[in-house]
């Protein structure tokens, strides 16, 4: 340890924080504590290890300093945040890059010397007063060749316990990895607090990743999205890391679904906003590995992933004992769960909007004293819970874990499923004819339609390929590359789907049942495992009938007609042309970097869509094509 560095950790830490830290052997990481804490300038520093008596002190120093506050239920707390620090800063979030540098126009960057002068002058002695905490994690499990070492300084005790729910530690593998450790790092301060113990100098709110030093700077806020640096914003990081080094950051579950004679086939998945992520990643009778992201490598020709993170980062809304009833268990089940911006009542119990029962008539909320009926200062009545109330917990407390959780191995991608929102295009399962076709077509294709709940105007269509573009770190073009490129040298290579939930007919009533995709999981699982034969479509390869009447009965015990499933399979001919059209101008004109072969892929499916329209005419049922 640089002497320097040394003498100033010692006054700073103190001899128990210094003696912590002295375990860990690795100067850069002492280095960037120390500027930190000189720049920051807490008034007192706590070093966590893994040790359960450092954990716990953070988790009662979110009580004791008013960032959380004890429920009824044992274990569990509530957290506000600023009515107006609710959702990721998406205008101030932006991706720090040197002059002259251009990542495309669908990627928000910053001219990094100006932002860095910025966001120095911002955080000078912004945690004046107040305890830092400096915690270790570990992205993906542990002692891995997935383990990612990330470090944060924290002024925020209620950050710090979500980590906490969220990550594994890694205190101890930053032991382990010494000098040789590649760690992200994140510096975070909540900023001057109001009572209610809340950021309040939102207009100082900046969320800044600077690639070049694998750094996060995020002030003045504590919504999870903005703050939990390990989360999305460490992911902008690890993307542009894969990007050198020949692996994958992807917006993906991770779920282990379930086949014949006990056999569990690994999918991944990625969904846009409400299109259904967290409801496919919690079906029932298959297990969950991750909810939001994966990394993906390459291991003795087999494409393995794993869950970046341990816990979920879940919006609330909506749980209900019915429809979710996994996620309703272990919300009412004591132990460590942190509930955001929901409704506390007089007696220290909970409620959210969609929950079952009657609303309370009064408690408190984001809002403050809350009543039924209270309005806010433009006249619109404030719900109980906020639409973007959040629950904080660790994947052990569902009862549908899979075991696979923490391998250092990772499991065997045996498929990759993309889904959008799209009422008239995608039937609702389909298989790529190969990895190329499914990277462009599905992944690179995928659109979401809005909804009037969440943006006022329904059926617009929502560009976002992979589910990742607002996470992108470096160009679309290059991302799109990448995911092509990793299929290169593989002995057994994921299938490709796309699923669609949201499928309708002429009058706008919806072609699927929620339940309907038990079916097409359990479908994909047998493709990927050579068990059922396909058909042949312009677009991709559809389940047969047969198989399809099998496993409705099988599973939903439910008798699946042969008119169904023409309404579902058929192939529509004029809005799949569209679609083609308007991808391929968002390559054209948004994208400045978009691989030749993107456009080559798009124009023989046009063309094999109009062939078959020549023959079939626009609307073509899956008989036709057998």
């Amino acid at each position: 340890m640089d002497a320097k560095v040394n003498d100033f950790l010692k006054q700073r830490l103190g001899d128990e924080g210094f003696k912590k830290l002295s375990r860990i052997d690795n100067p850069e990481l002492h280095a960037f504590i120390a500027k930190y804490i000189e720049h920051c300038n807490p008034s007192k520093v706590f070093v966590c290890t893994d040790a359960p008596a450092d954990l716990k002190y953070v988790r009662e120093a979110a009580i004791s300093n008013g960032e959380e506050a004890a429920l009824a239920m044992e274990g569990h707390t509530i957290h506000f945040d600023n009515a107006k620090d609710q959702a990721r800063d998406k205008e101030h979030t932006l991706i720090l890059v040197p002059k002259g540098t251009d990542l495309g126009a669908t990627i928000k960057t910053g001219d990094r010397d100006e932002c860095l002068k910025e966001v120095t002058e911002i955080m000078k002695d912004i945690m004046k007063g107040r305890e830092a905490y400096i915690r270790f994690f570990c992205l993906g499990p542990t002692n891995s060749a997935f383990s990612l070492p990330s470090v944060q300084i924290t002024d925020s005790a209620y950050v710090a316990h979500s980590e906490d729910i969220l990550y594994r530690q890694g205190f101890e593998e930053f032991v382990r990895q010494g000098k040789n450790a590649k760690f992200f790092k994140v510096v975070h301060s909540a900023g001057e607090l109001d009572e209610r113990k809340t950021s309040k100098n939102l207009d100082k709110r900046r969320v800044y990743i600077d690639l070049q030093e694998n750094l996060v700077y995020s002030c003045n806020t504590q919504y999870g999205g903005n703050t939990i640096g390990l989360k999305k914003l460490s992911m902008r990081l690890a993307i542009n890391r894969g990007s050198k080094e020949g692996w994958l950051t992807e917006h993906m579950l991770v779920m282990g679904v379930h086949g014949p004679a006990n056999r569990v086939t690994y999918f991944t998945g990625a969904f846009p906003s409400l299109c259904g992520k967290t409801s496919t990643a919690m079906l029932d009778n298959e297990t969950i590995v991750g909810d939001d992201i994966a990394y993906l490598r390459k291991k003795d020709g087999e494409v393995r992933a794993v869950n970046v993170e341990k816990g979920m980062f879940g919006i609330i809304q909506g749980i209900n004992s019915e429809d979710d009833p996994i996620q309703w268990k272990a919300l009412h089940t004591p132990g460590e769960l942190i509930v955001s911006n929901v409704l506390v009542t007089p007696e220290r119990g909970v409620h959210w909007i969609g929950k079952d029962g009657e609303v309370p008539p009064k408690g408190y909320n984001h809002s403050g004293e809350w009543h039924k009926g209270k309005k806010d200062e433009k006249g619109n009545e404030i719900p109980p819970s906020h639409p973007n109330a959040r629950f904080t917990l660790s994947l052990e407390n569902l009862e549908n874990l899979d075991k696979a959780l923490h391998d250092p191995k990772g499991v065997v991608v045996g498929g990759m499923v993309y889904g959008g929102r799209d009422s008239d295009t995608w039937v609702p399962v389909e298989e790529s004819f190969d990895w190329t076709h499914g990277i462009i077509t599905k992944g690179a294709s995928l659109e979401s339609e809005t909804t009037a709940a969440t943006l006022g105007k329904a059926g617009v269509r929502k560009f976002n390929l992979m589910s990742n573009l607002d996470f992108l770190s470096i160009s679309v073009g290059q991302y799109i590359q990448n995911n092509l490129d990793f299929a290169k040298d593989l002995k057994k290579t994921p299938l490709i789907f796309s699923v669609n939930y949201f499928l309708k007919d002429k009058d706008g009533n919806f072609l699927n049942a929620k339940t309907d995709k038990k079916v097409w999981y359990k479908w994909m699982e047998l493709r990927a495992n050579n068990d059922v034969q396909a058909i042949d479509t312009p677009t991709g390869r559809i389940p047969k009938y047969e198989d399809l009447k099998r496993i409705f009965k099988e599973v939903l015990n439910k008798d699946y007609s042969e008119e169904d499933y023409r309404k579902q399979f058929t192939v529509r001919v004029p809005e799949s042309l569209a679609k083609i059209d308007r991808i391929k101008e968002i390559y054209e004109t948004k994208v400045n970097d978009t691989p030749k072969i993107l456009f080559e892929v798009l124009e023989e499916q046009r063309k094999r869509l109009l062939d078959a329209q020549k023959k079939h005419g626009d609307y073509i049922t899956p008989d036709k094509l057998a």
